[in-house]
């Protein structure tokens, strides 16, 4: 990744420190609303000015607060698409397009387009933003950026304002108009899936700092941490006494589970996403029936068009804290359906967290 940036920016009540440098072309940085996602997009866009630090994009310094640059946001080649996609609203479709191109005047109709063609907005050409949907808004925003050539891109949550059917649409459009970019992306996102989706490494942000950086997969498999582990959507989470290099107690959950990963003694919690509880009609016959099996009662159940959910704990615990248990359906009618009797912890997705 051509994109370096190791910045401070400090408020009345808010500090940011971000670093961000990593081998992809593609980062995201998750985290809640208020963890500093957008300012740290406006920095690198130069709409902000950091107190002190770097950035470098694609070789050059855009920002250095103690060499004293600090190049305009013109001149930085970073392409900005704000979340309600800031169309201008007097301007028609090909003359909000026009305001992103960088080149020779006589270049400008022609690059027009061919950026209309490319994001499919022949016939639109001549409309307003308030003629639009929210596909052709984002396709038109989208083409003002890209005209530019610019050598990093920042989205900042582009997704987050639409329905769900059209984001699937959206998000798929998106993919393919990115599939020939050859700079670099940053896409700030509340969302888990979107970051699962777009980006190959990933930084989690908390309060403006960051809690862990790294391969996307990677955090989502072991984040390390009770709160990088709460961001990327866990909801089983308990405290634990470390029993041996293998075996824990679950203390919340009032059961003994065995661990693929070593048990180290920084090891204050651990944690299971409820996707990953397998039940026992699923246990594979070559898995030790003697360990991380147990037998179960459900506290609570909910439903969704696409799966079920269940709240359980172990049975005859009644002060122990319960445990969600995700379930795909699979098209059976609701009279089949069948609680959870005996649930198996798989030890290689037992989760350690600091």
């Amino acid at each position: 990744m051509s994109l370096y940036v190791d910045i401070e920016k400090n408020f009345r009540d808010f500090s940011l420190r971000v670093k961000l440098t990593g081998a992809s072309s593609s980062m995201g940085i998750l985290g809640a609303s208020g963890s500093g996602k957008s300012m740290t997009l406006r920095c690198i866009a130069g709409i902000e000015t950091p107190d002190k630090g770097k950035i470098i994009i694609n070789g050059k310094t855009v920002f250095d607060s103690e060499k004293g640059i600090n190049e305009k946001p013109q001149k930085r080649k970073a392409g900005y698409l704000f979340q309600n996609y800031a169309l201008f609203p007097t301007m028609t479709v090909e003359k909000n397009i026009g305001c992103g191109f960088r080149g020779k005047k006589g270049e400008r109709d022609r690059k027009v387009a061919e950026y209309i063609r490319r994001y499919h907005l022949e016939g639109l050409e001549k409309r307003y933003p308030h003629q639009l949907s929210g596909g052709q808004q984002q396709r038109a925003a989208l083409a003002r950026m890209m005209i530019g050539e610019p050598d990093v891109i920042l989205l900042d949550e582009p997704f987050s304002a639409l329905d769900s059917y059209l984001k699937d649409v959206l998000q798929r459009d998106m993919k393919e108009f990115l599939k020939d970019y050859k700079g670099d992306m940053v896409l700030v996102t509340h969302s888990r899936e979107e970051a699962f989706q777009f980006c190959r490494e990933l930084t989690l942000l908390k309060d403006g700092g960051i809690l862990v950086s790294g391969e996307t997969k990677s955090i989502f498999d072991e984040p390390g941490s009770v709160e990088a582990a709460r961001l990327t959507g866990c909801k089983n989470i308990t405290e634990i006494q470390r029993l041996d290099s293998h075996h824990i107690y679950a203390k919340d959950w009032k059961m003994t589970l065995r661990t693929e990963k070593e048990v180290l003694p920084c090891h204050t919690h651990a944690a299971v996403r409820g996707h990953w509880l397998v039940e026992e009609k699923c246990i594979p016959s070559y898995i030790n029936r003697e360990e991380n099996i147990f037998s179960v009662e459900t506290v609570e159940e909910a439903e969704t068009p696409f799966e079920e959910q269940y709240l359980i704990r172990c049975q005859g615990e009644a002060e122990a804290s319960p445990i969600w248990l995700m379930r795909a359906k699979k098209g059976t009618d609701s009279h089949e359906k069948s609680v959870p009797c005996r649930v198996y912890f798989p030890p290689e997705k037992i989760m350690l967290l600091q």
